[in-house]
């Protein structure tokens, strides 16, 4: 398995994650892998079953693991969701924002770069899957989503 960067405090799954086709045919599994073109949205009845959802990116200019990531968390997926494949360490900040928790790149960070790039923007614009609050908001006074 790549190197894993993880931000969260809960024990990590252990057991490979399964298709969403098999997932939906089955009963027992806890951990699911997205593909490009599956629809996360068959998730949304079951994400209090599951544990991990691994996101594939084959190649990092391919974008809908993003919205595979965000749907799922706005549904009210509390569970890990990794981000894994072709990640680079310029994606960390967007993806972070989006709901994923936990990065298995093919190639492995460099801690420093992966720290710079999550620093790297301290305000954000628009709300998302986070809990960061857009800088409008803080400029006419809002302090919460």
């Amino acid at each position: 398995m790549a190197e894993l960067l993880r931000f969260r405090d809960d024990e990590t799954v252990d057991h490979p994650a399964v298709t969403v086709d098999a997932f939906l045919d089955q009963s027992n599994a806890a951990a699911v892998r997205i593909e490009p073109g599956d629809d996360a949205r068959a998730l949304i009845p079951h994400i209090d079953q599951i544990r991990l959802v691994e996101v594939n990116f084959p190649a990092f200019t391919d974008g809908r693991g993003y919205s595979a990531a965000r749907l799922l968390r706005e549904a009210g997926y509390t569970g890990e969701m990794r981000a894994v494949g072709d990640v680079l360490v310029d994606q960390l900040s967007a993806m972070r924002r989006c709901g994923f928790d936990s990065f298995a790149p093919d190639r492995p960070f460099d801690p420093a770069d992966a720290e710079a790039a999550l620093q790297r923007w301290p305000q954000v614009y628009q709300p998302a899957a986070d809990a960061r609050v857009p800088i409008w908001k803080l400029r006419h006074g809002a302090d919460n989503g």
